[in-house]
């Protein structure tokens, strides 16, 4: 396999996902076979796209392996779709969170890869802990010991994937609740309109009155005025109504795609044109 594997980066997206739907084959699934492959012709999409996540998980850790094992391993693995959802790439103040799971709490996940550096990793925490009370530092087994040494006295976690590409039971740090910097803008920036809508009708029973130019911030400053704990509890609520996936669903989808397959919400039919395309000799 090639030594430059930035490419890759470029497969395991949605927009790529978007084309498997539409069994397009498009331009970057091309070089990237053309690259990595010698009888491409051979395999099914399927196998080509089983075939590089291997690679990946052997040569070439980067944020999607570690997004996808999250998401295998705890909500899959530990949890389920019935109980738990995850979101990824939310915004927070300057920051945009990898990884978030919640259940009974929220937990972000900020990942760090062996391709990372941690030079915006403390502005980064800092951010999370405006709109969330636990966060966890996910990195390789060689980062353990730094970030164990700039994190041993606060309450972030640690979680490490290890070698065999599991998240470790036994090398981590395990996050501390800390709501102490939760505040209302932050939890209120996370919100869909129907989702502050709705907690303002959950506390309020009514909405605001004001006309649109003015709704957002009339809407704001209603919220503001629920107490921090209670208002906490209700975005975590709002939140965890986003995943419309369902389980038969999303256990039917290969390992490699479940998660871009879980944030696209993926439907019953969408599954099936993905089993299609995925089933199918690669034409290129």
């Amino acid at each position: 396999m090639a030594t430059n594997n930035s490419i890759i980066n470029k497969l395991f997206t949605q927009t790529m996902f978007k084309d498997f739907l539409k069994h397009k084959t498009s331009d970057t699934l091309t070089q990237i076979v053309q690259r990595y492959f010698d009888s491409p012709q051979m395999l099914s999409n399927g196998e080509i796209v089983s075939q590089i996540y291997h690679f990946m998980g052997q040569s070439y850790r980067n944020e999607y392996f570690y997004q996808n094992t999250l998401l295998l391993k705890l909500l899959l693995g530990k949890h389920s779709v019935h109980t738990t959802t995850a979101l990824n790439q939310v915004p927070i103040g300057k920051s945009i969170a990898d990884f978030v799971l919640i259940n009974g709490k929220a937990i972000v996940y900020e990942i760090k890869t062996e391709l990372d550096t941690f030079d915006r990793l403390q502005g980064q925490l800092e951010d999370y802990y405006k709109a969330f009370d636990h966060v966890c530092v996910v990195s390789s087994e060689s980062s353990y010991s730094r970030l164990l040494s700039e994190l041993r006295d606060s309450p972030v976690g640690i979680c490490v994937l290890n070698k065999m590409n599991r998240i470790s039971n036994k090398i981590k740090k395990d996050p501390q609740r800390d709501a102490s910097k939760i505040n209302h803008f932050s939890l209120f920036s996370l919100l869909r309109k129907r989702e502050y809508e709705q907690i303002l009708l959950t506390y309020y029973h009514e909405l605001p009155t004001a006309t649109a130019v003015f709704y957002y911030d009339e809407s704001f400053a209603r919220f503001a005025g629920i107490p921090i704990d209670e208002a906490y509890v209700m975005v975590l609520r709002e939140l965890k109504k986003r995943s419309k996936v369902k389980e038969h669903d999303i256990y039917e989808i290969p390992d490699s795609l479940k998660s871009l397959a879980y944030f696209a919400n993926i439907s019953t039919k969408e599954k099936l044109q993905l089993q299609e395309y995925l089933s199918q000799h690669y034409r290129g």
